[in-house]
């Protein structure tokens, strides 16, 4: 008998069963953990990309629809919502409610920033099932991200247009400021001609001046302007200069630069050169080809924003750079050549076009931030959008 026993503790036949059950229970976790965690890695990766747009989303209509509406309905919210459920994860679009965007200040205590929060959790009813972890008893599992996205100011711009008109002044003689005004701070004949007229004289207090009252948001949203070519001495607001931008060689790249982009970044004090000849016919054939490109938005003045638009951003929307009328009128009636000088910009949406006349509103525009430049004024129309969490 005893034999028998030392036998059969040395018999191996069985073995392979037994080897053959643990394989497939190491099999199976493994199939696990490359099917269900790589499964959680993607719908982790996915859930970034809808909150990060959904912050970006935010913030641009901010920018582009109303920097100051942060309520449940308003388009910052909304916006972020929409976008960030149109990015799905793992098939289904995330839960996202008003609750889940907010807007947090930036580190100098601004409202500038964005922030959006995605879940796909048990919470939410929307936990994401499991391929094979319900075998080990995880049937589902949660998944979720926030992303903050903030709407800076933005200390320089590109795609501007070859024309600028003058920034707007302290209207002395014969207040208030108009889109009629007529800016005149120097005697330009006479014995005293160059001097500052007195006792009164319009004044142009340059950006970062206490005094600075140019262009502002959200004074000057939606304000309707007339362009037309500038003719004379006279500065007015709604009278533009054409400039030879970089690259410019003649009528063909300036109209070429209203209807698409010249990526020349611009930043205040740049100078520039006025554009010689009569530049009206082209500045008209390149409005129509712009306006053409996106016929169907318009504005509206409920919302001061544009609406039906083909674009997320409208090409009918670009920066007009704004010359400091101080420094062009002070060139000429003292006997320095005509020069123009960049003092800010606004955001400009091309309404329409009658004769040589081209109407617009005065909007947000986005722009970039240059560390090698100044800080942006405040109240700049111009804002960066960048991701900052």
């Amino acid at each position: 008998m005893r034999r028998k026993f030392v036998w059969q503790r040395h018999d191996e036949r069985g073995i392979s069963t037994i080897l053959f059950s643990v394989g497939c229970a190491a099999f199976l976790a493994a199939t696990t953990l490359a099917i269900d965690v790589g499964m959680f890695m993607v719908a982790r990766s996915q859930a970034q990309n809808a909150a990060d747009a959904g912050a970006l989303a935010g913030a641009t209509a901010l920018v582009f629809n109303s920097y100051t509406d942060r309520s449940a309905s308003g388009p910052a919210v909304q916006g972020a919502i929409s976008t960030a459920q149109a990015n799905h994860v793992i098939g289904e679009a995330p839960s996202i409610g008003t609750a889940d965007v907010t807007f947090p200040n930036d580190p100098a205590g601004q409202p500038t920033r964005v922030q959006a929060q995605v879940f796909r959790t048990a919470e939410r009813s929307s936990a994401i099932p499991t391929l094979m972890g319900a075998f080990f008893g995880v049937p589902t599992v949660d998944v979720w991200a926030t992303a903050t996205a903030e709407a800076s100011p933005a200390n320089a711009i590109t795609c501007v247009r070859p024309f600028t008109i003058p920034d707007r002044w302290v209207e002395n003689i014969s207040p208030p400021w108009t889109t009629a005004s007529t800016f005149d701070r120097y005697y330009t004949s006479g014995p005293k001609k160059g001097q500052v007229m007195t006792p009164l004289a319009d004044a142009y207090p340059p950006p970062g001046d206490p005094a600075y009252d140019g262009y502002k948001v959200p004074r000057d949203v939606g304000l309707l302007l007339t362009l037309r070519a500038g003719t004379g001495n006279n500065i007015e607001p709604t009278m533009y200069y054409s400039w030879s931008m970089p690259s410019n060689t003649g009528a063909d790249d300036y109209r070429g630069n209203i209807e698409g982009c010249n990526p020349t970044v611009v930043h205040m004090g740049d100078p520039m050169t006025q554009e010689p000849g009569d530049m009206t016919g082209p500045t008209n054939q390149g409005i129509d080809d712009l306006i053409a490109q996106d016929p169907g938005a318009k504005w509206s003045t409920d919302c001061n924003c544009v609406i039906d638009s083909a674009f997320a951003s409208s090409p009918r929307v670009f920066p007009i750079p704004l010359f400091d009328p101080d420094y062009y009128q002070s060139g000429k009636v003292n006997g320095r050549n005509a020069t123009l000088k960049v003092a800010n910009w606004i955001g400009f949406f091309v309404v329409g076009r009658n004769g040589n006349n081209v109407s617009g509103r005065i909007t947000q525009i986005l722009g970039v931030v240059d560390t090698n430049a100044g800080p942006a004024p405040a109240g700049a129309f111009a804002r960066a959008l960048r991701l900052v969490q």
